[in-house]
């Protein structure tokens, strides 16, 4: 059975991932090796300090290399960070051939077509994804080829990035000794892995919570309709843990992880709610209130609830 080897890097804000997986053409994936760093250089997705980022990249990439036994020269790169935006466009077309059938030709135009946007120089397209086509009218249809008819629509998605943001991104990874097979947008990465067809079809708001952005994807009727990227993440949680709770960053992440609750009003036994951490000193112990820390957890997951439901009212739905 045909076989081949493909790379994957997810550039994070708080980590860096690499894995190494063979693809089988059945569909099945066996995972050959994996290489986990915390990220450097990075702030909300975008590369802020280029050697940092390039060290941490290149790490992530060696460990991998010695668990899979694989040379990684290439590999495909997750991009995210407050600087992505998405818009859907349409794209129209006279059907070429003179029997009225419409081939591969007509789709790559219509598609092209949608991609003839007013767009800033400081932004460049990321993806065009086809969601749905349109054969005279007829809308709802997923794929035109072989039909018939005199005009063509596609419903395209298009996602853009900043071009520094994405050039640094570039740069980084091949400074670090990989080059680029392609950039994928980190949620459509992210629906591919946990979303169904049936999932798609019915509707569904994908939502992966990093640790400096959070990456929305709105799917409707079996495709992708809206993305976006909200600037506040998993970091933020640390943080304000550090600035209420006055607990060194370590610690504050730790209490997070271990005790931690987005719910501040469920019961918590005055018997257990005062945890002991540690303090700034070396050997300093301090009490922190499970209460407290919960409602810190609270504030902030309803402000990154409020945002996504927004992004979710602005994309139509």
């Amino acid at each position: 059975m045909a076989q081949r080897t493909i790379v994957g890097i997810d550039v994070g804000t708080t980590k860096v991932c690499t894995i190494v997986a063979q693809v089988h053409d059945s569909g099945r994936v066996n995972v050959l090796g994996v290489g986990l760093t915390p990220s450097k250089g990075l702030d909300k997705g975008v590369v802020v300090n280029i050697d940092d980022a390039v060290n941490a990249i290149a790490t992530s990439v060696e460990k991998a290399e010695r668990l899979s036994g694989y040379r990684i020269g290439t590999a495909f790169v997750g991009v995210s960070g407050r600087h992505i935006s998405s818009l859907n466009s349409r794209g129209v077309v006279a059907v070429s051939r003179a029997d009225h059938e419409i081939s591969r030709n007509d789709v790559a135009r219509a598609v092209e077509n949608a991609q003839t946007i007013a767009m800033p120089n400081q932004r460049e397209i990321i993806h065009v994804i086809p969601r749905a086509y349109v054969v005279d009218g007829h809308e709802g249809i997923r794929d035109p080829i072989g039909m018939s008819g005199f005009r063509l629509e596609v419903e395209t998605h298009i996602v853009t990035g900043e071009v520094m943001a994405i050039q640094n991104l570039i740069k980084s990874v091949q400074r670090a000794g990989v080059e680029i097979d392609d950039l994928v947008l980190q949620t459509l990465a992210s629906g591919e892995a946990v979303l169904t067809p049936d999932d798609k079809d019915r509707g569904v708001v994908l939502v992966d919570i990093g640790g400096g952005t959070t990456d929305i994807a709105v799917f409707v009727e079996g495709g992708i309709w809206h993305t976006s990227v909200v600037p506040v993440g998993g970091n933020h949680f640390t943080n304000d843990i550090v600035v209420v709770l006055k607990t060194p960053h370590n610690t504050a992440e730790y209490l997070k992880l271990k005790y931690g609750a987005a719910i501040a009003d469920e019961a918590v036994d005055p018997a257990t709610d005062l945890i002991e951490a540690e303090g700034f000193a070396p050997g300093e112990r301090q009490q922190i209130s499970r209460s407290l820390l919960n409602q810190v957890l609270q504030a902030r997951a309803e402000e990154v609830i409020e945002q996504i439901y927004n992004e979710i009212r602005r994309s139509g739905y």
